[in-house]
């Protein structure tokens, strides 16, 4: 089964994905991640949808997605799990990226980047702050045929 885990950056993702690993035996693909299966990109992404597909009948893959573009690799039937944040915690855990000082730019850029995946479909939301990474993990593990 595939696992597609998506949101804006500093949402959890992350933290949900190592939580659901160890309960699956699953491989963790993070944003461009797939890059690293072939040397052209279209290659890559080509193989990575195979892998993707294969997946899809046997075994688990978990793949985090930050950006929107990437949601069009997952294949049809796989589980879709939205993991969001309000805007002040995502800032202040991006600053603690960035050594605790958050650039106004850095800052815009979140700001322009937030809600961008609220719109889109998916099975379970996770929110942050609210949703305990053992309690998202059961909502997802339902979802997975026996």
């Amino acid at each position: 089964m595939v696992i597609g885990i998506f949101g804006e950056s500093c949402t959890g993702k992350s933290t949900l994905a190592g939580a659901l690993k160890g309960r699956l035996d699953a491989e963790i693909y993070t944003g461009k991640d797939f890059l690293r299966l072939a040397k052209h990109e279209a290659e890559a992404k080509k193989l990575f949808q195979e892998k993707l597909q294969a997946a899809m009948a046997e075994g688990h893959v978990i793949y985090v997605i930050a950006e929107g573009e990437h949601l069009s690799l997952l294949p049809e039937g796989a589980v879709r799990v939205l993991v969001t944040a309000d805007l002040e915690t995502i800032k202040a855990r991006f600053a603690r990226r960035m050594n605790g000082a958050l650039p106004a730019p850095v800052a815009g850029m979140l700001e322009r980047k937030h809600g961008m995946f609220d719109n889109e479909p998916h099975h379970v939301h996770v929110k942050s702050g609210e949703t305990e990474p053992d309690a998202a993990c059961e909502q997802i593990l339902q979802l997975i045929p026996a």
